[in-house]
């Protein structure tokens, strides 16, 4: 792991950060350009910790920033649909409510020397997340096909998913400890 802290990687991650006061600015009242800066705020989160691996980039500084930038964008991302009525405030406060718990557990964790790496399920969870997102914030559909209906169901699937990596964090972190 380098120790060196400014290169493209951490660049992107900081980028991430930066969109956020963007993203919500402007989504509100353009949904289409609030879902283009969502987008791409959610695009730098593949690609930081892509270029970081392949060039050998990892940095102690993009370890911390790489996962609260995550959570910036996705929390303010909810309590924006929270605030647009889009969703009901308990969906948020279940998914907030768990990455603070998997936060808590992987720094105590970390604090034994334990690594506790991403699960499946957490995984599949911020795709859901950030798919529910896109959908909940697109006006309109395509014929038959409603954005909101399929955003629904997509954050539904990422409450579900938010219970059940939460669980599967806890039960690994007892007992690893």
């Amino acid at each position: 792991m380098r120790t060196a802290t400014v290169n493209l990687p951490t660049i992107l991650t900081v980028g991430r950060i930066a969109l956020i006061p963007v993203f919500l600015l402007v989504a509100r009242d353009n949904p289409l350009l609030g879902v283009f800066f969502f987008l791409l705020a959610a695009t730098t989160d593949f690609f930081d910790g892509y270029l970081a691996r392949k060039s050998g980039q990892v940095t102690k500084l993009g370890i911390l920033l790489d996962p609260i930038a995550d959570k910036l964008l996705i929390i303010s991302a909810l309590v924006l649909l929270v605030d647009m009525v889009k969703i009901s405030p308990w969906v948020a406060i279940v998914i907030i409510v768990r990455e603070f718990l998997v936060t808590t557990l992987r720094l105590v964790a970390l604090s034994k020397s334990i690594v506790m790496p991403a699960e499946r399920s957490g995984k599949a969870k911020t795709v859901f997340q950030m798919v529910a997102i896109v959908f909940l914030l697109l006006p309109g559909g395509i014929g038959w096909l409603d954005f909101y209906d399929v955003g629904l169901v997509a954050i539904d699937i990422a409450v579900v998913l938010a219970i059940v990596s939460a669980v599967t964090y806890t039960i690994r972190f007892w007992r690893q400890i």
